[in-house]
């Protein structure tokens, strides 16, 4: 198998050890799983690393921290994979990661479409995989694990054996580990859309061309939860993406709904989701810009029972930081503009910048900003297939309040 990888081995006996500065190791300690660049004593060897490498990390005061993937050249310097370190980092390692994450997916899902592994919190930092039955969706966002890859894909096999396994990796967060961004196939083949079942809904992803892996199975709880609420209601669905809240509402009983995205091929999707649901009689289907949307809908003085805004992230970095957060306000007040009386608004951020108490900070604000009232009816995250690192609250990026406005 061709691979940018050249070392698939971890030679215990041969690997390097990196020291952190003195008074550095009280976070590592802790059990946070990142070393910072600062936090190590960044000698002529360590530079020299090849990113990517496994090493073990000690204190300064030669106590032994673990194993960790280290990159020179990030700020994330060091991603801690273990406590021993002297564990190999091979196939049997993965594997047995992957086992314990399939294990509890297993636990939580009857049906095999979920997010697998959700990086640091399933001990595999920088790794995505998204699971659509037979195929699987793999990213690599981390110069360990770019450099494990091939055993990574060798345990894969071992433990799942997929039919098809796509390797996406495009996304951006690459760039700041001095990786490149590509896609390729690893094995099989992914034709067209794939089809997969949430909360009893069929939906079609499409890994190879739509955003991210295909889906965002982060929000499966919080489409379940606007379906509970949608019977006979009128919904608008705005960053409708493939359809997920507007074809779930649809499937319990919404009298109407109508989805919104920039997107022609993820709204051709939800179409094709809509008559695979029996219910494109009761949905609409619009390209255009929510903003504007939202803009002219509100002077146009329509409204609706449900209103759901889930964009995508407007903070991307902490530079993006008074911008993005002046953007949520701004939907908060177009979104809510367009909900009727007694009715309820869900809107969400998945910028992991946004802390929770800002963002419900600046939807308070947008909705002030219409002199109407409101009430948070419950404060969400993402589905447990998504899950947190404790020491690690980046992790907890989705963040999702649904209200009631007056």
């Amino acid at each position: 198998m061709s691979s940018p990888n050249e070392e698939t081995q971890d030679p215990t006996s041969d690997r390097p050890t990196v020291t952190l500065r003195k008074g550095a190791q009280r976070r590592a300690l802790a059990g946070h799983p990142w070393i910072y660049s600062n936090e190590i004593e960044m000698t002529p060897a360590a530079k020299a690393l090849p990113a990517g490498t496994a090493v073990r990390v000690k204190a300064e005061d030669g106590r032994a921290i673990g194993v960790a993937l280290f990159n020179p050249h990030s700020l994330i310097a060091g991603r801690l994979l273990d406590g021993d370190p002297d564990l190999p980092i091979d196939v049997s390692f993965l594997a047995r990661r992957l086992e314990r994450a399939l294990a509890l997916r297993e636990r939580l899902y009857d049906k095999p479409f979920y997010r697998l592994i959700h990086a640091e919190a399933d001990g595999l930092p920088g790794v995505v995989i998204d699971r659509f039955g037979e195929s699987l969706v793999l990213q690599t966002n981390s110069a360990g694990m770019e450099r494990l890859l091939d055993p990574l894909v060798e345990a894969i096999d071992l433990v799942l054996r997929p039919r098809a396994l796509l390797l996406r990796n495009d996304s951006p967060t690459r760039k700041l580990e001095g990786l490149e961004t590509y896609v390729r196939m690893i094995s099989g083949q992914i034709e067209g859309p794939l089809a997969l079942e949430e909360n009893g809904v069929r939906f079609l992803a499409d890994p190879r061309e739509g955003q991210k892996t295909g889906w965002f199975f982060d929000q499966r709880e919080n489409r379940a939860r606007i379906a509970g609420l949608a019977k006979d209601m009128r919904v608008l669905d705005v960053y409708s993406y493939c359809g997920g809240f507007a074809i779930a509402a649809a499937a319990r009983g919404a009298g109407e709904v109508t989805a919104i995205d920039r997107s022609e091929a993820a709204l051709a999707l939800a179409e094709q989701a809509a008559t695979l649901n029996g219910v494109a009689e009761r949905c609409r289907f619009r390209r255009a810009d929510a903003f504007t949307e939202l803009e002219a809908m509100a002077k146009g003085a329509q409204s609706f029972d449900i209103v759901v805004a889930d964009p995508p992230a407007f903070v991307k970095s902490k530079k993006d930081l008074g911008q993005g957060a002046r953007a949520y306000r701004k939907l908060a007040r177009l979104s809510a503009a367009c909900v009727r009386p007694s009715g309820f608004l869900f809107i969400a951020s998945c910028s992991h910048n946004m802390e929770a108490g800002m963002f419900a900070e600046e939807v308070r604000r947008g909705i002030h900003d219409l002199a109407r009232g409101a009430r948070i009816l419950a404060a969400t995250g993402a589905a447990p297939d998504h899950p947190v690192h404790p020491a690690l609250p980046e992790t907890a990026y989705l963040k999702g309040l649904l209200l009631q406005i007056d």
